[in-house]
């Protein structure tokens, strides 16, 4: 269902990073880097259309989980669940046994897709997002996941 990222994708993600966080999103060159650096892009959508991407970066037995985004028309379909699932699955081909990441704590879709794939909140990073709003840091550990 999802396939890696290419240089020839970087416009259609900095489309999708501009519809789902706005003066937010990561700019095209930003994106640009992610795709062409060690970090895993991969992306869901039919042909060359890109409805949802998600990316992580791997180093020794770590996973983080950097970024999972879902266009607004096409959610509700179980994008995020297939993309988040892949790549849990891809980090532990890469040797990871653990994935962490940040969300907004007013973010409960989001912190609720990561706690039923298995995530625990195990810290929280206050007024890390703007407008003051508190970052949860969750964990997986992949060994223990499906």
């Amino acid at each position: 269902m999802s396939r890696p990222a290419t240089g020839d994708d970087v416009a259609a993600i900095a489309a999708l990073e501009q519809a789902c966080f706005g003066a937010s999103a990561w700019s095209a060159t930003l994106v640009s880097d992610e795709v062409g650096s060690e970090r895993h892009v991969v992306l869901v959508g039919p042909g060359d259309d890109v409805d949802a991407y998600g990316a992580i970066s791997v180093a020794g037995d770590v996973a983080d989980l950097d970024r999972i985004a879902v266009l607004p028309a096409s959610r509700g379909r179980g994008l995020a669940r297939d993309l988040l699932s892949d790549l849990v699955d891809r980090a532990r081909d890469l040797g990871a046994g653990r994935m962490l990441l940040e969300v907004a704590a007013d973010n409960r879709a989001a912190i609720g897709l990561y706690e039923a794939h298995g995530f625990d909140t195990i810290s929280t990073r206050r007024g890390y997002y703007a407008g003051g709003v508190d970052a949860l840091v969750m964990e997986l550990d992949i060994q223990e996941w499906r």
